[in-house]
């Protein structure tokens, strides 16, 4: 047995080192023939914007492939791709992105900017053009190396700003009253229905996610400008400013129109060139025509890059994402074209526990990467996908990825992971429980509208809403959200190694920022979606030099029919017409009963970056 093993072993090691050098060969001969062609490039172009998903989505059918959709976004896994490519590109000077109006959370924003880091330390030079100069385009921005704006361009970085409103007594008012249930005042995820203001609990809780994230952020902002944050903070508070305002405080470095770029980016040159001791005796020649620095899209630039042969292992990591709502059964997505109603995605438990099962019996999978960016939502159905997870980590490491969110529910299904990582801005935490039941009697009175009820079993009736809850009903729901509250501590106590006793002053709902997550040890580290690639090949023993390819390979669902821990041979159910089906679960109240007095594992608010 140990010969054929050992068989085996020397055949893959065989076909690999084979596959390598033929790899490398190739890489060779094609890299030769660009260098007899003079592919020299000054900057690659690359436009930016939209909402820069983590990953790609599934591939499209063929059905789809032949129907006028949108263009689906950019993810960053395929920008990163590119930049990699332009990296190991040994005739190429540097990256000219385009800012065409990112819209998308902070925790991205920075990895976006670890991403234009990254491909300083290769040695390219980053510039960015960007008639957009809000708070979160900037924030980019001075990671670059020089920033350029339009002459139009406003420079409108003026902070941070929440706010939240409160409609309980607008909700009285048409006669329903929210009866919420928390674990603790700082578990504020009903406050909206439940509090006519804000308690001392919530304002201090925003307070310091605002002071944490202003303080990333002008830090930030400061190394990249080269100057001392208080002065970025005072320019700031003086802020708006114009174009050329700010080019003369030193907050951006070019005035110029995008039809220009070429031009200023070759005089940026020659004024370079000179600077380092070029010949200046002969008097400048006059050209009719004015030199340009060579630009070129990524489709015109791609096939002239040199490359960098990397060698593969013949394992994989493996790419799960789990986003938006968490719920009991299937996930739904939003559609293809927006639809009323229809905007948001969910996690449901039914696709992620098949989708991890299968995951689970791959044998070529080395390590899996759970990429959560969820606000929480059921406690079960959380506990259900922590469980698969838990699974997974006893046969291989499992590394949860935090995007822009992953708080109550989504901190519960990452807890048990082996390594947990973050970027600074992440929004986590809030390790708590809540619930609410709606009370609309007064609606109905008001109504005129009578309602007769009858009931078998004392508590059939303890999720209607036709009254307030009885004391008995209250003590009920309360002893649930304690024990749901219960489990999910000893989740975090177990999946973190920390003590049971000591968690309450960091959960009991609190919110936090990646980089307090950090100092709280409920996370491991920060870094971008590259860095949790290396960290996962690194927990599975795969080989992370300079010259290794790390592949990752994200896996979609197959339906939702049932598949049980121990096999893989079951024949998928069919699903109804997504599209149809969620209209009918709107349509019938169904989506709107699910969140209903029920345990929930759900963010407080949502924080938006803009």
């Amino acid at each position: 047995m140990d010969f054929f093993t050992d068989l085996k072993r020397e055949l893959r090691q065989l076909w690999q080192d084979l596959s390598y050098n033929t790899h490398r060969f190739t890489v060779s001969v094609r890299n030769q023939i660009r260098q007899l062609q003079r592919a020299e490039l000054d900057y690659i172009i690359l436009p930016i914007g939209g909402p820069l998903p983590e990953r790609a989505d599934p591939p499209r059918s063929f059905l789809q492939r032949q129907l006028p959709l949108p263009t689906p976004p950019l993810p960053l896994e395929v920008l990163n791709h590119r930049l990699q490519a332009i990296g190991d590109a040994a005739n190429v000077k540097g990256v000219l992105f385009i800012f065409r109006g990112i819209n998308t959370g902070l925790a991205t924003l920075q990895n976006l900017r670890r991403s234009i880091q990254r491909l300083q330390a290769a040695g390219k030079e980053v510039i960015v053009y960007t008639p957009y100069l809000d708070m979160a385009h900037y924030f980019v921005a001075a990671a670059a190396d020089r920033i350029m704006a339009p002459p139009g361009a406003q420079f409108e970085v003026l902070g941070l700003h929440s706010e939240a409103i409160f409609l309980k007594e607008t909700l009285a008012r048409v006669g329903v009253a929210a009866e919420v249930i928390q674990i603790s005042p700082f578990k504020t995820a009903y406050n909206m229905l439940g509090e006519a203001d804000m308690t001392p609990e919530q304002q201090a809780q925003m307070e310091w996610l605002l002071d944490d994230t202003f303080d990333l952020l002008t830090q930030a902002i400061a190394e990249g400008r080269g100057k001392p944050v208080e002065e970025i903070r005072a320019l700031i508070d003086g802020a708006p400013y114009t174009a050329g305002q700010a080019h003369d405080l030193g907050l951006i470095d070019d005035v110029a129109y995008e039809d220009e770029l070429a031009e200023k980016l070759e005089q940026e040159r020659e004024l370079e060139g000179a600077s380092f001791g070029e010949e200046a005796d002969e008097p400048p020649v006059v050209q009719e025509e004015k030199k340009k620095a060579k630009l070129l899209t990524w489709g015109k630039a791609q096939p002239m890059l040199l490359e960098k042969a990397r060698k593969w292992p013949d394992k994989f990591i493996g790419v799960i994402s789990l986003e938006g709502l968490i719920t009991m059964g299937p996930s739904r997505q939003p559609p293809l074209i927006p639809l009323p109603f229809m905007d948001g995605a969910t996690a449901g438990e039914t696709t992620l526990v098949n989708l991890l099962r299968r995951a689970e019996k791959i044998d070529e999978m080395a390590a899996l990467i759970l990429h959560v960016d969820s606000g929480g939502g059921s406690a079960l159905a959380s506990e259900l996908i922590a469980r698969e997870i838990q699974r997974i980590q006893q046969k291989k490491p499992v590394l949860v990825y935090m995007g822009n969110t992953a708080a109550s529910g989504g901190y519960y299904v990452s807890a048990l992971a082996k390594y947990i990582m973050c970027q600074p801005a992440t929004i986590t935490g809030s390790i708590g429980v809540i619930m609410m039941r709606p009370n609309t009697q007064a609606l109905y009175d008001k109504l005129s509208v009578k309602r007769v009820s009858i009931k078998r079993g004392e508590r059939a009736d303890l999720y209607s809403d036709d009254g307030p809850l009885t004391k008995d009903e209250r003590e009920t729901l309360w002893r649930g959200v304690v024990e749901t509250y219960q489990s999910f501590k000893q989740v975090v106590a177990n999946g973190r190694a920390l003590p049971y006793d000591d968690l309450d002053p960091i959960c009991e709902g609190r919110v936090w920022t990646g980089r307090q997550a950090l100092e709280h040890k409920l996370v491991d580290s920060h870094g971008d979606f590259v860095d949790a690639i290396r960290q996962a090949a690194e927990l599975a023993g795969l080989p992370t030099g300079p010259n290794d390819g790390i592949p990752a390979v994200n896996l979609y669902p197959k339906g939702d029919g049932y598949r049980p821990p121990q096999s893989y041979n079951n024949d998928e159910e069919a699903v109804p017409n997504e599209a149809l089906a969620e209209w009918s679960r709107w349509l019938s109240g169904e989506r709107l009963r699910e969140l209903s007095g029920k345990p929930l594992l759900l963010l407080p608010y949502d924080v938006k970056f803009r």
